[in-house]
C-alpha cells in the first residue's frame, strides 16, 4: 500500500543505485515489489528465516540484531538488506527489527534475477549471489559442499586421473586430431614422440588457433599445439594444479611420473562451484574487455574468502588462492593497457611486492608493486609510454578494490619504475648503507615476485641481492634491530596488551603487531642464507632445512603464523558477514579463553625468536 505524499518513482530515480536504471527497469522493479509500513519495535524477520527478497529502506531506521554476538547494526533510509545485499551468515545470525516507525520496499528475488539479466552493472552494487531462500538447511549444504571441495584440493593428482592418457603422434594433421577428439569425447590430446610429451592440443586451440585463424586443417597439428605445456608431478596436490590453472588461464594439465604420462587433469576435475572457484574466476577475468568488467568480478573475491573460511581452509592456502585472483586481475589490466597503448617499446617485468609477492593476501589489501625495465630503456624516448602504462594498471587495481599504496610504493611512482641498472643501485645502497629509510624500504622491496613480463629481469636482480645479503652480518644486524622495533603486544606479565586509545582502543592489530613480526623473521632468515622463497611459511621451512632455525622453532613459528593468520581471516570474514568492511583489528572479546591462550603463546614464540636473532646479529 502506498501512503500519500510519497512518490516511489521519484525516490527510486534519486537513489544512488536504482537511479542508474532506466525508467522502464524501475517500473519493472515496482511491479515486483510491495511497500511495507512498519511500527517501532516490530520484528520484520527472525535470524535464519529472512524472506527471499531485498528490502529497500524508504523511511526510518532498521536494526540488524546479531543474536549470537549480541551486536546491533543500524541501517537508515536509502540503505538495503536481504537478497543481493546481505551475506548468508548475516541472514542466519540477525533478527530484523524496526527501531522507529518506517517504510520499506520489499523486492522479490525473482524480480532481482530479471533485473540482473537486463542490467549486469547491478552486480557492482549487489555483489552477494542470489541463491534462493537462505535457510539453515541451505547453509549446511553449502558448508558440506565447500568442505568437500577443500578436501578434494588436498588429494594427489594421480588419485584424480580418471582415464588412460590419450596420445597421438605430432605428424598427424589438425583435422585428424580434431576427429579423434570428437570420437573419444575429450577436450584435449597429448602429442608424443618416442614416448615423450612434445605438445598439447585443446579444444580452445582448435577454435582459436585453427578455425578462427583460417588455418588449413590439413597442416600438421604441431602448428597450433602448445609445444612446451605446463605439467605437474603425479604426487603434486590438486591445490597446486588449481593455482597453476588460475595463474596461467589454462584448463588442462598433463600429469607426469618422470617422463611417463599418467593422464590429463582438467579444471572440471578440480571444482564444481564455477562461480566462485579460483580457476573460473580467473577465466572470467581473462575474458573481460574493460576495467568496469574487472571491477565487477573483483567483488567476488570477498565471497571466495567467505567460502574458504566456511570450509576451514588453512590461512596458507587461502592466501595463495586470494593472491592468485589479484595476479589474474593485474595481468588482465596489463593486457588491456597494452591493447590501448600498443606493445611496450622495451622489455619489462611487472613485479608484485609485499603481501601479494608473498602470496599472503586477504580480501583487505592495498597494492604494492614496481616495474623493472630492460637496460635499453631511454627516459626521453620510452618514459611517456611506461608512465601512462603504469598509471592505467595501478588506477585499474584501485577500481578493483586494491587501494593505492599510502606510501606510493607503486609502479606509477617514477622512483619505482626504473631500468635494471637503477634497481641494482637501489639495492646496493640499501644493503651497504642501511639507514632508517633503507630499512623501511626493505620491508617492501625485499619481497618481490614477477607477475607479468620478462621474469629474468627480476631473477637476475634477486640473485645478485641474495649474494650480497648471504652472511652479511652487519646488514643483517641492522635488519634485526629494525624488526625488533615491532614486538608482539605482550606486557611484562606475559599478558596480551591492547591498543590504548583512538578508534581501535581495546583491540589488537593483527597485521602490524602480530603478523608483521613473523614476516620480518622469515625475511631475515631468507636474506641470511640466500633463500629464494618469498612466502613466509616457505621461508621458515627452507631456513629450517638450512639450519638457520631449529626444526622445533620452525614448527612453532609456522604454527604461530597459521594461527594468527587464520584469526585474521576469520575476523575479516565475520565483519563481511555482518555487512561491515574487513579490517585487521581484533577485539579479544571475539576469542574464547582457549584462543586467547593460543594467541598469547604465539606472541611468546615470536618474542623468543626475535631475541635469538638479536643475540646472533648485533653491533
Amino acid at each position: 500500500m502506498t501512503m500519500p505524499d510519497f512518490d516511489l518513482g521519484h525516490w527510486l530515480s534519486a537513489h544512488r543505485i536504482w537511479g542508474l536504471l532506466s525508467a522502464s527497469a524501475r517500473r519493472t522493479l515496482l511491479q515486483g515489489a510491495q511497500e511495507l509500513l512498519v511500527k517501532r519495535g516490530q520484528q520484520i524477520a527472525q535470524a535464519g528465516h529472512w524472506p527471499d527478497a531485498l528490502f529497500l529502506i524508504l523511511e526510518g531506521r532498521i536494526d540488524l540484531h546479531n543474536t549470537q554476538r549480541k551486536h546491533t547494526h543500524a541501517l537508515y533510509a536509502g540503505e538495503m538488506l536481504g537478497q543481493g545485499s546481505s551475506a548468508l551468515a548475516l541472514q542466519q545470525q540477525c533478527d530484523i527489527v524496526a527501531s522507529t516507525d518506517g517504510r520499506l520496499l520489499q523486492v522479490q528475488s525473482s524480480t532481482l534475477h530479471h533485473l540482473f539479466q537486463t542490467d549486469a552493472a547491478l552486480e557492482l552494487f549487489l555483489p552477494v549471489p542470489l541463491s534462493g531462500v537462505l535457510t539453515g538447511k541451505t547453509t549446511a549444504a553449502e558448508h558440506a559442499s565447500a568442505q568437500e571441495d577443500i578436501a578434494l584440493l588436498s588429494r594427489p593428482l594421480h588419485s584424480l586421473v580418471r582415464h588412460q592418457p590419450i596420445t597421438l603422434p605430432p605428424s598427424l594433421s589438425i583435422l585428424q586430431v580434431a576427429q579423434t577428439m570428437r570420437e573419444r569425447s575429450v577436450s584435449s590430446i597429448m602429442l608424443t614422440e618416442n614416448n615423450r610429451l612434445v605438445g598439447l592440443v585443446t579444444d580452445r586451440d582448435l577454435r582459436n588457433r585453427a578455425l578462427a585463424a583460417s588455418v588449413d586443417v590439413n597442416r600438421p597439428v604441431m602448428d597450433i599445439a602448445t609445444q612446451t605445456p605446463k605439467t605437474l608431478d603425479h604426487n603434486s596436490s590438486a591445490f597446486e594444479a588449481l593455482l597453476m590453472m588460475a595463474r596461467h588461464n589454462i584448463h588442462h594439465i598433463p600429469v607426469m611420473d618422470g617422463e611417463r604420462i599418467v593422464g590429463m587433469l582438467t579444471a572440471t576435475d578440480l571444482t564444481r562451484q564455477h562461480g566462485t572457484s579460483a580457476v573460473y574466476l580467473s577465466s572470467d577475468i581473462h575474458h573481460q574487455e574493460s576495467v568496469e568488467g574487472l571491477a565487477r568480478i573483483s567483488h567476488k573475491v570477498r565471497t571466495l574468502q567467505q567460502q574458504l573460511a566456511t570450509a576451514h581452509t588453512s590461512a596458507y592456502d587461502t592466501g595463495h588462492v586470494i593472491t592468485t585472483i589479484t595476479d589474474a586481475l593485474t595481468t588482465r589490466l596489463i593486457q588491456l593497457a597494452e591493447g590501448l597503448l600498443g606493445p611496450a617499446p622495451v622489455p619489462y617485468v611487472w613485479v608484485a611486492a609485499g603481501s601479494q609477492a608473498r602470496s599472503e593476501q586477504t580480501a583487505k589489501s592495498d597494492q604494492d608493486n614496481c616495474l623493472i625495465l630492460d637496460d635499453s630503456f631511454d627516459a626521453d624516448t620510452h618514459g611517456p609510454y611506461f608512465k601512462a602504462f603504469s598509471k592505467m594498471v595501478c588506477d585499474g587495481l584501485a577500481e578493483c578494490g586494491y587501494i593505492h599504496c599510502p606510501g606510493e610504493m607503486m609502479a606509477m611512482t617514477d622512483t619505482w619504475r626504473q631500468p635494471l641498472r637503477q634497481w641494482r643501485e637501489y639495492f646496493l645502497r640499501w644493503i651497504t648503507v642501511p639507514d632508517s629509510k633503507a630499512l623501511m624500504l626493505t620491508t617492501v622491496f625485499f619481497d618481490l615476485r614477477a607477475v607479468y613480463g620478462q621474469a629474468m629481469l627480476l631473477q637476475t636482480l634477486r640473485d645478485e641481492v641474495l649474494e650480497r645479503t648471504r652472511g652479511n652480518t652487519l646488514f643483517l644486524a641492522h635488519m634485526v634491530g629494525n624488526a625488533q622495533k615491532q614486538r608482539p603486544p605482550l606486557n611484562m606479565f606475559g599478558q596480551i596488551s591492547t591498543i590504548r586509545s583512538g578508534e581501535h582502543a581495546g583491540k589488537v592489530d593483527l597485521k602490524h603487531q602480530a603478523l608483521a613480526p613473523i614476516v620480518d623473521l622469515g625475511r631475515i632468515y631468507a636474506l641470511a642464507d640466500g633463500l629464494h622463497a618469498v612466502n613466509t611459511h616457505d621461508r621458515i621451512a627452507q631456513a629450517s632445512s638450512k639450519g638457520e632455525i631449529s626444526n622445533q622453532s620452525a614448527r612453532d613459528l609456522r604454527d604461530a603464523l597459521e594461527f594468527i593468520a587464520s584469526l585474521r581471516i576469520a575476523h575479516q570474514t565475520q565483519r563481511m558477514n555482518e555487512g561491515l568492511a574487513p579490517d585487521n583489528y581484533l577485539s579479544l572479546d571475539e576469542l574464547s579463553n582457549f584462543e586467547r591462550g593460543h594467541l598469547r603463546d604465539a606472541f611468546s614464540v615470536i618474542q623468543s625468536l626475535q631475541s635469538v636473532l638479536g643475540n646472533r646479529y648485533h653491533f
